[in-house]
């Protein structure tokens, strides 16, 4: 079985928290999920670097990261999910997306009403439980 590790980012901006979608997957059971954004941490990059790097080139968006949230370990049907996830902090609500086809910015008592990929659901889970 394939093994994946990733970083994802839990980004605030005042009281509501990002979300964005993926696009249509050939593995029908992320396909067009909501996701926190992030991606692939590369040879020699520490979490924190793979984050900042992964915002920039997928949302054209610098982050302040606060600290480190949850680790999530999901066995898809294909691969082993391993994600790390920070939460962060932005100014502003301006970003460009370059591989996800929507984005929502929800307070997160809102988190619930999305479709979520099921590695993130632990995620959602406590930040509704922690409010």
């Amino acid at each position: 079985m394939k093994k994946v590790e990733v970083v994802a980012g839990v980004i605030f901006c005042q009281d509501q928290v990002l979300c964005v979608q993926r696009p249509k997957n050939k593995f029908n059971y992320i396909s067009e999920k909501f996701e926190f954004p992030g991606g692939k941490i590369e040879e020699g990059e520490t979490k924190e670097e793979a984050l900042h790097r992964e915002l920039l080139e997928e949302l054209n968006l610098s982050t302040k990261i606060k600290s480190f949230y949850l680790t999530v370990v999901h066995q898809y049907p294909d691969f082993e999910l391993t994600m790390h996830s920070f939460t962060c902090e932005v100014e502003s609500k301006e970003l460009t997306l370059h591989e996800h086809i929507d984005q929502k910015w929800l307070t997160i008592n809102e988190l619930t009403v999305l479709d979520w990929a099921a590695a993130d659901i632990p995620i959602v889970d406590k930040l509704v439980s922690n409010g």
